[in-house]
């Protein structure tokens, strides 16, 4: 165990860092609860999520804006969720940006859907910023500050190992269910 820990004082801000680029919410969640048993630095980590999580987004955008032949390629499978992810632009406005940090499923379509648009790059790159210092603030010292009953629910888990992929079938087939539901194809009478 004392491996584990030191593997992850070592090379933990490196996971950190590349986890956050594709969302890292559970990686911060985890460096919030292992800087609180001081295996890891709270501030530091805080901010290896924060640079990651910006600039993941905006390497996103730039690949919609700049590189769409190649992007279109790679999402042609998923234009549902992006058609849902421009819907949902129209909605919500700008307010999206910050929305998509916290909703897994959406993180990734949001900054390539409006990397399609001619929403203003610069306006992108400040409201991610301000996005990604709200998200890195909330998760970061809200799983910090309420590691004690996180390492309870992970001490249940271990003596209960029944419990991890029950809670994974149910938050991954609710997200699924969520994300059939409002792309499926609507038939017009």
């Amino acid at each position: 165990m004392e491996d584990t820990f030191s593997n992850l004082a070592t090379y933990g801000y490196i996971g950190l860092f590349l986890y956050s680029l594709g969302g890292g919410f559970v990686a911060l969640l985890g460096a919030g609860v292992l800087s609180y048993m001081g295996k890891m630095d709270l501030a530091t980590s805080m901010a290896v999520a924060f640079v990651a999580n910006a600039l993941g987004d905006v390497l996103l955008f730039y690949m919609a804006r700049y590189q769409k032949s190649m992007m279109m390629e790679g999402i042609r499978k998923h234009r549902r969720k992006l058609a849902l992810a421009h819907i949902m632009m129209k909605k919500y406005g700008s307010w999206i940006i910050l929305i998509q940090k916290f909703v897994y499923g959406i993180k990734t379509l949001i900054p390539i859907a409006i990397g399609l648009t001619k929403y203003d790059f610069k306006k992108f790159a400040i409201l991610n910023l301000a996005s990604a210092t709200v998200w890195t603030l909330v998760v970061g010292l809200g799983s910090y500050y309420s590691s004690e009953p996180l390492i309870e629910l992970a001490k249940l888990i271990g003596e209960k190992p029944w419990i991890a992929p029950l809670l994974l079938v149910v938050f991954g087939g609710g997200l699924w269910l969520y994300m059939e539901k409002a792309t499926k194809k609507k038939v017009s009478k």
